[in-house]
């Protein structure tokens, strides 16, 4: 059996009335008032339910669109909670490796940033230290490079003694290694040490941003003391978001990998985002009887953020059926109505039962007889609802 469900804007009691005593103002002002008839038969014998009569005026004044039924694949859905989560390789804390006083903060919060942006600029005698040594080191480099070459040459000439080649292979080896460790180093701290020279050496050393992303949090200001053991900047990159969704034990045999997903923020149901599921927890959660579901958002959004919490529909089962918008049905009570216009300007009520909505669209099977090609109210179908139902009492959209 179809699980039916309903993605649609609830309106306010109080702004309803307000709408439709406007539109009423309007429609007055063109002319006539609607004409509105009970359950007719028409020319070709079929029956349908009551009318409403329009003037083209007031049909342009309304604000009616037409459309007609069309065969969409709709899915039935597993309804699910869940929430905006980031995978760790996509959230950083910034912190340093060797503490300093922050001479400069070069970004604020909520900046995008690219990956090797400096965020800010921090002093320290240490690393004034470590250029000084890697200069003096590569310099005796050099040196202890020439005088090995020199050994070697006397060597081969049996003019030195082997031992005197061997301690300057080691002196060699030892100072190779200071060095390429300071390059390390030097790497470590945002500086490139092929264009260190005695002419360039700094006092403060850049912090860069190890991902691309947005600046979540600076814990830091101008002059402050920077410690190795505190992040100074939170990154995250929204790009990768993806949602943790609950499945309960029941319903764990119907999700698989690469189903649809339909989400909406659970503050504003009307907007809706894609996903598709790419895991599936392989253990219940340790304070319930369920998995968690993970679906990757596939529609580009800069709507959603980490940790809001989400309502979703899980897509089972796909089919064709009749389908108008969503707009197109109102709602009389328990029963479901469309408007047909089976002749110019006149509006005839059908009643129809409902099936599966996704995406916009809801599944309809029409209670009497539907053309194919029927010019059907795909918006403004409620004024023709009200018009109907006038004195008749409070009614639902």
């Amino acid at each position: 059996m179809r699980t039916h469900f309903q993605l649609n804007h609830t309106m306010s009691r109080i702004t309803l009335p307000f709408l439709l005593t406007l539109v009423v103002a309007i429609i007055t002002s063109c002319g006539d008032a609607p004409v509105t008839r009970d359950a007719q038969t028409d020319e070709h014998g079929a029956a349908h339910g009551p009318e409403v009569t329009l003037t083209a005026e007031q049909v342009k004044a309304i604000g009616l669109v037409f459309g007609s039924p069309t065969q969409q694949n709709l899915s039935t859905g597993l309804k699910a909670n869940g929430r905006l989560v980031l995978p760790p390789q996509n959230m950083a804390d910034v912190s340093v490796l060797m503490g300093g006083l922050v001479k400069q903060v070069m970004v604020q919060e909520g900046e995008a940033i690219s990956q090797g942006q400096t965020l800010a600029l921090l002093e320290n005698l240490d690393f004034l230290q470590l250029q000084q040594d890697y200069l003096a080191t590569k310099a005796t480099l050099t040196l202890q490079r020439a005088e090995w070459e020199r050994q070697q040459a006397l060597a081969t000439d049996k003019i030195n003694a082997t031992r005197t080649l061997q301690q300057a292979q080691a002196d060699l080896d030892g100072t190779e290694a200071r060095y390429s460790t300071m390059e390390q180093k030097l790497r470590l701290f945002g500086t490139d040490p092929a264009k260190l020279t005695p002419a360039n050496i700094r006092s403060a050393y850049p912090v860069q941003a190890p991902i691309g992303g947005f600046i979540k949090r600076i814990t830091v200001n101008t002059g402050q003391y920077a410690d190795p053991n505190k992040a100074l900047f939170s990154i995250v990159d929204n790009r990768y978001l993806h949602v943790d969704l609950t499945v309960f034990e029941q319903d764990v045999h119907k999700v698989k990998e690469g189903q649809r997903v339909t989400i909406s923020d659970a503050h504003d149901p009307g907007v809706l985002h894609s996903a598709t599921i790419f895991g599936v927890n392989r253990a219940f959660e340790n304070d319930q009887q369920a998995v968690l579901v993970h679906a990757r958002i596939t529609d580009k959004t800069h709507d959603l953020l980490p940790g809001m919490f989400v309502q979703a529909i899980i897509a089972i089962d796909s089919t064709a059926a009749l389908s108008l918008p969503n707009e197109a049905i109102v709602n009389n009570g328990d029963d479901h109505f469309i408007y047909v216009e089976h002749q110019p300007n006149v509006f005839a009520q059908l009643q129809v039962r409902i099936g599966t909505s996704e995406l916009g669209f809801t599944e309809i099977i029409p209670m009497s007889p539907l053309a194919a090609d029927a010019r059907v109210v795909v918006k403004g179908a409620y004024y023709l609802l009200s018009e109907l139902t006038k004195g008749t009492g409070e009614h639902d959209h």
